[in-house]
């Protein structure tokens, strides 16, 4: 039968080949796509701080500590960062959830250090200029993945105060080679991504899968459905607390960011890490 009579003969076949053809051009399109270092990025994600890493000793500039209030940014300061893996003390897990949306939520981590110092990673979808994030278009190599690493209060207050979001801080649960190992293997794909760049994914390289693929965890479903991340580490008893109830009201903390919000830089980390010591018994 001539392929014309039998499409005629077989209607459903036309709609099957127009999903082929569909397939096949998102494919090609996928495959063609190449990853950038060198876009108009908006300024909050214009530069990735360069990450040295010597043995046990790591380096980071420059470090993001700008101010904000609830209209944006106040002031647009930097500073930098230097540490020993070794001397990492404890990682925080900070989850700000989407309103409304209890699957969808951003993540990030807190490395304290001594002198109670802490600095911050959040893996982000690295927009341009006039771009705003879509999930969806994040599945289409749209944006490009953005290791930053800024201060707490950087982190914090862009999201408590600015962006007039809910705040939660969990300590996890990690052995001392644990955390070293985690910070190190961070370090190593941030400095792997400025010269290496990769797309960001909405399914496969968001900001939480980034982090649980670092710490070599094994997959699940709140690895995409961010928002169930905290309950997962819980299930991993990787967040402590008699109940999972009970761990997130403790973690609960975004009155407290803003009340702080004036705080010199320094001065948030201690007041910051004086709290969660209080609440967590540490």
């Amino acid at each position: 039968m001539p392929v014309l009579d039998w499409i005629r003969f077989h209607p459903w076949s036309t709609a099957a080949i127009s999903i082929a053809v569909l397939v096949v051009a998102f494919m090609i399109y996928m495959s063609s796509a190449t990853p950038r270092l060198d876009r108009d990025w908006t300024e909050n994600l214009a530069v990735m701080p360069k990450v040295t890493l010597d043995g046990d000793d790591f380096a980071l500039d420059p470090v993001m500590d700008w101010s904000y209030t609830a209209d944006g940014p106040a002031r647009k300061d930097t500073t930098s960062f230097a540490g020993k893996i070794s001397e990492v003390k404890n990682i925080w897990f900070m989850v700000e959830p989407q309103p409304g949306q209890a699957y969808a939520a951003h993540t990030l981590l807190l490395f304290e250090f001594p002198d109670d110092r802490i600095v911050g990673l959040t893996v982000e979808a690295r927009l341009e200029k006039n771009e705003t994030y879509d999930a969806v278009a994040g599945m289409l190599n749209k944006y490009e993945l953005a290791y930053m690493w800024n201060t707490a209060k950087e982190v914090l207050e862009r999201r408590a105060v600015y962006l007039d979001k809910d705040i939660y801080i969990y300590p996890l649960t990690l052995s001392a080679e644990q955390r070293q190992s985690f910070l190190r293997g961070l370090l190593e794909r941030s400095i792997d991504i400025q010269v290496h760049p990769r797309f960001y994914n909405t399914l496969a390289s968001n900001c939480t899968n980034e982090l649980a693929k670092a710490a070599k965890l094994a997959w699940h479903h709140s690895w995409i459905l961010t928002g169930y991340s905290p309950q997962r580490l819980y299930d991993l008893k990787m967040i402590p607390g008699p109940t999972f109830k009970a761990a997130r009201e403790r973690a609960f903390i975004a009155d407290q960011l803003r009340a702080w919000n004036d705080l010199p830089s320094r001065d948030f980390d201690r007041t910051l890490l004086a709290e969660l010591r209080r609440r967590h018994g540490q």
